[in-house]
């Protein structure tokens, strides 16, 4: 497996792997591969953060970045994560994150948000935003927005969530 940054010749390819990717998803509005083209428009997106992994020349998985707020503080915010069916279940989405995250922290990033499944972001260390006293939206669960962690040594941060304009929320 290779991880890189996407490129702009792969939007077409990484357009199609979301949508299907999402197709079936438990939590998924639909709407996730318009989301990363408007993202790449927007003031928040990191491009050093929008990854592929290629698999025998094919692109199996992708993930993106954008910088949010907590309180006044800069974090990052996941989304989406996306790994194509054919290769789910494989490591394809660990692999991602984990370099993601090592490219995050050397970028001097602290701490990484997601809105998404309290059964999956937690075995790369995500816990629960509460924990951190962040001040979980209204109409999201709480068990389903997470924080990891980057550098051992952030401050503390709190407060409420702003995400991109993008995400509309």
């Amino acid at each position: 497996m290779i991880i890189r940054q996407e490129r702009e010749t792969d939007y077409t390819e990484i357009y199609e792997l979301i949508k299907e990717a999402f197709a079936s998803a438990e939590h998924a509005d639909g709407n996730e591969q318009d989301l990363v083209i408007a993202l790449r428009k927007g003031n928040d997106f990191v491009p050093e953060l929008a990854l592929v992994a290629e698999i025998d020349g094919k692109l199996a998985g992708h993930i993106m970045f954008s910088k949010a707020k907590i309180g006044n503080d800069t974090v990052l915010a996941l989304a989406p994560l996306s790994v194509k069916p054919e290769f789910q279940r494989q490591g394809v989405g660990t692999a991602l994150m984990n370099e993601a995250h090592k490219k995050a922290k050397a970028l001097g990033y602290q701490y990484s948000l997601v809105l998404g499944s309290e059964f999956y972001y937690p075995r790369v260390g995500y816990l629960p935003a509460e924990q951190f006293g962040v001040i979980v939206p209204e109409g999201i669960p709480s068990e389903n927005l997470m924080i990891l962690k980057l550098d051992e040594n952030a401050e503390s941060i709190g407060g409420e969530v702003t995400y991109a304009k993008e995400f509309g929320m």
